[in-house]
């Protein structure tokens, strides 16, 4: 049965690839109710829009004597002018240099309301290359800027702890950060759950939603809720263009109205980045429940033997052994006769017990030398890992830094 697990573990279908696979199935079902859900909400009023519209086609046709294509002709030409940027009211021009800083703002940011497109062989090839470069430069200061709010946020967290733990009588009232907190049991390997930081970055963003909302309210004369879904639409970079603000020739305070404008969309995007890798830590931690659901179910002998071994022994240094990790490089690999069962009914196996000694003081020697030598307590010793076994990017920072994203690997 262990061995059949072994086999299970090796086969390509791992973690990994079902997690993958698990993701791609529940997005496909979300894509299709989102599908569902908006094609039953908006087709019966784009259908009734579409015949409002023939209605009065005709009517304009039959009253002031003009025939259908050639009004058809005009209205192709005006669209032609809308998407070259000319409006019927007057609006500010679209490639000064403040347009041109709002259009590259929403090229490197992803944005792209596409209310300003280059028209130009020349400008359409250097946005190729000005994008590439842009992008990739904001998408690095997104990550910079989710690592340091997160090193924040755990400044604050780690500070009301530890007031809790004064209050509770855990930590003396003297207690001061540093080489002492090595010394203290409750606060050796602490970090931020990431619950709590969605719940904080959830609450940061919807206070600066709607406080842009109320601004674009005021300003752009939208009513509250569609300033609410442009804000999301911009914060999340999906933008839509089909409300755009500072498009106005003219703002009251418009020099202090363009400042409070791009403060509040890279607020709103960094902000709203962090909570987007934040939630999807969440989900990714849903899905290693749930493939763990499923873990040995297709075995059923072994996951009787697996029960009754927990049952039969309370101390179980193979356990222990696997909870530190550091088994394998330890004592080398143990054979599937002794990793697997005991030797007997209640007793421990020698050769388990001798391993156990020889990692606990492997662990005291290297805990010992990183004091010494001022090494971090928490360096993982697992030298089989490479560099990417923590992932890259924005999921390495919440491995490194949040509580249960480490600890559920």
């Amino acid at each position: 049965a262990v061995g059949s697990c072994r086999r299970r573990r090796l086969a390509p279908l791992n973690e990994d690839n079902g997690r993958f696979l698990l993701l791609a199935a529940l997005i496909a079902a979300y894509l299709s109710a989102g599908a569902t859900v908006f094609s039953a909400l908006e087709s019966p009023s784009e259908a009734a829009a579409q015949l409002r519209w023939n209605r009065t086609l005709h009517n304009f046709s039959r009253i002031f004597n003009i025939s259908l294509p050639e009004l058809r002709a005009f209205l192709r030409s005006y669209e032609a002018a809308m998407a070259a940027g000319i409006r019927v009211d007057a609006l500010r021009p679209r490639w000064d240099f403040p347009g041109a800083f709002y259009f590259v703002g929403t090229v490197v940011s992803t944005i792209g309301f596409g209310m300003t497109t280059p028209a130009t062989v020349a400008g359409k090839l250097f946005l190729i290359v000005y994008g590439l470069f842009g992008c990739a430069g904001t998408i690095l200061f997104f990550n910079l800027f989710l690592e340091r709010i997160i090193s924040l946020l755990a400044f604050i967290m780690r500070a009301c702890y530890e007031r809790q733990l004064q209050r509770s009588g855990l930590l003396p009232p003297n207690f001061r950060r540093g080489p002492a907190v090595s010394g203290v049991g409750s606060l050796v390997g602490w970090k931020p759950s990431v619950y709590h930081v969605m719940l904080i970055l959830g609450i940061f963003a919807i206070t600066l939603s709607c406080c842009a909302s109320a601004m674009y309210t005021a300003v752009e004369g939208w009513n509250y809720v569609d300033s609410l879904y442009y804000c999301f639409v911009t914060f999340s970079t999906i933008g839509f263009g089909d409300l755009v603000s500072n498009q106005k020739a003219a703002y009251q305070h418009q020099g202090l109205y363009r400042f409070g404008n791009f403060i509040f969309i890279l607020m709103g995007v960094c902000c709203i980045y962090s909570l987007f890798n934040v939630i999807s830590i969440v989900i990714k931690q849903v899905l290693n429940w749930v493939l763990k659901k499923f873990e040995c179910r297709c075995c059923p002998k072994c996951h009787k033997s697996s029960t009754r071994l927990s049952r039969r022994n309370a101390i179980t240094p193979g356990a222990r052994l696997r909870r530190h990790n550091v088994a394998m490089d330890a004592d080398g690999q143990y054979d599937s006769d002794t990793e697997g069962r005991r030797l007997s009914g209640e007793m421990i196996s020698m050769r388990e017990l001798t391993a156990s000694n020889k990692v606990s003081l492997a662990i005291l020697q290297k805990q010992l030398s990183e004091t010494a030598n001022g090494y971090p307590r928490n360096v993982c010793i697992n030298t089989r890992q490479n560099g990417f076994s923590a992932g890259v990017g924005a999921l390495a920072i919440m491995n490194n830094r949040l509580a249960e994203t480490s600890d559920s690997r």
